[in-house]
């Protein structure tokens, strides 16, 4: 009962982050992609603070606010915003393929960081993630090694939310889950503020009611409640069994991106899916065999 409590928090958590890619697409229409990146980490941060002085949770110390501002970097500043501009050109679809990597990258720098000795079989496995990833986008892009400047940002928010993840789910060990993510977004603030104020300058934002809807959603739910249920079921656990449900999140990201913006499910999106999906579920899978061992 305890596994499908846990599991059932985990999977909400994936299908609100899941939404992320298609409503960032739309966003960024009208919406300048800074702003976009930057608002919704103000707007999340005014929730999470709110939330830690009405529980009253104790502030971090000493080292705790060094390692949370890898975290903020990671999470609150460079995935959103790099996503945010790298979907002013490249579909959702697309970008749900590369983002695909995140549980492959994310299992690599927790290796990285713990110290691990993982099999060679973990590193042959994430490595072909990142090439089948590579071959997509190069396929996508005319050629192989022809690569548009929006790839080069999707690899680079892999790698930014990844090192966030890593050393977030260290800290969260000692300052709890979703009171992780809540300093991050608060300890990140100013410079969000910065960002949005440089975003507006000259330029008032302006979008449909479908686009504010969607920034929003941004805003209040991938930047902040998805963090709850996500961390919910990572605390119910068991942490390794729920931790491989985040695999599911790039194949729902395709359907939304297919159904709600009527982007067009070809072969090409559904076979590089399904063949960086397959590598990163076998490394993280590896990963934790050997964790148990």
């Amino acid at each position: 009962m305890l596994s499908r409590t846990g599991l059932g928090w985990g999977l909400l958590g994936v299908v609100a982050f899941s939404f992320t890619m298609p409503f960032t697409r739309v966003a960024v229409g009208s919406l300048s992609p800074l702003f976009v990146g930057s608002a919704r980490a103000v707007v999340a941060a005014l929730l999470a603070a709110a939330a830690l002085v009405l529980t009253r949770q104790p502030r971090p110390t000493g080292r705790q606010w060094w390692r949370l501002a890898v975290v903020a970097g990671g999470v609150v500043l460079g995935f959103p915003l790099l996503t945010s501009y790298a979907l002013t050109t490249a579909s959702a679809g697309h970008g749900a393929v590369v983002i695909a990597l995140v549980p492959a990258a994310t299992a690599v720098m927790a290796v990285v960081r713990g110290q691990e000795r993982p099999p060679p079989a973990f590193w042959v496995t994430a490595a072909a993630g990142g090439l089948a990833a590579l071959a997509f986008t190069s396929a996508q892009g005319g050629g192989f090694g022809r690569l548009h400047w929006s790839d080069l940002l999707l690899f680079c928010a892999v790698a930014a939310v990844a090192v966030g993840y890593a050393e977030g789910g260290l800290l969260a060990r000692e300052l709890g889950s979703w009171q992780t993510v809540s300093w991050a977004l608060v300890l990140s603030s100013p410079v969000m503020v910065v960002l949005v104020a440089v975003s507006v300058a000259g330029r008032t934002p302006s979008g449909t009611p479908a686009q504010w809807a969607a920034f929003a959603y941004l805003a209040v739910v991938s930047m902040f409640l998805a963090f709850f249920a996500w961390y919910r079921g990572l605390a119910i656990g068991p942490m390794a069994t729920v931790s491989q449900v985040q695999l599911v999140q790039p194949v729902l990201t395709i359907a939304w991106a297919a159904s709600l913006l009527h982007e067009e499910l070809t072969w090409p999106t559904v076979a590089g899916g399904v063949a960086v999906v397959l590598c990163a579920g076998l490394a993280v899978r590896i990963r934790l065999d050997r964790a148990r061992r």
